[in-house]
């Protein structure tokens, strides 16, 4: 037999609650952040062929209403490119926020199989 109470949708208070949204969450920085890192996508390390995105350089964007700030790292300390590939980062990057782009580079060794490659 069927308990009809138990079939019944569950009452408002029975319902799971909402998902909260994490703090800081702003569907337009998202959307920043995403058109960042497509335009990075075009700076590519000349050595290796990939763009800075796919070898995991960019380790994070801050953004800020007036400054933002990307961070990352070469794939080697010594890169001869470093210059010109840290000032595409910053112009690609000045070309989506429309205002000055700060690049810090860390300290942190890069790691081929963070990228996903293998050798």
């Amino acid at each position: 037999m069927t308990d009809p109470a138990r079939n019944a949708a569950p009452d408002a208070a029975q319902q799971p609650a909402p998902t909260p949204v994490p703090a800081g969450f702003d569907a337009e920085r998202r959307a920043t952040e995403l058109a960042i890192l497509d335009a990075l996508r075009t700076v590519v390390d000349p050595e290796i062929g990939m763009n800075v995105v796919e070898l995991a350089l960019i380790k994070q964007i801050v953004l800020a209403p007036d400054r933002t700030e990307v961070k990352m790292i070469l794939t080697t300390p010594f890169c001869p490119y470093a210059g010109a590939m840290i000032q595409q980062v910053k112009d690609v990057t000045e070309e989506v926020v429309q205002h000055d782009v700060k690049v810090t580079l860390l300290a942190e060794r890069w790691d081929p199989r963070d990228a996903g490659l293998v050798w």
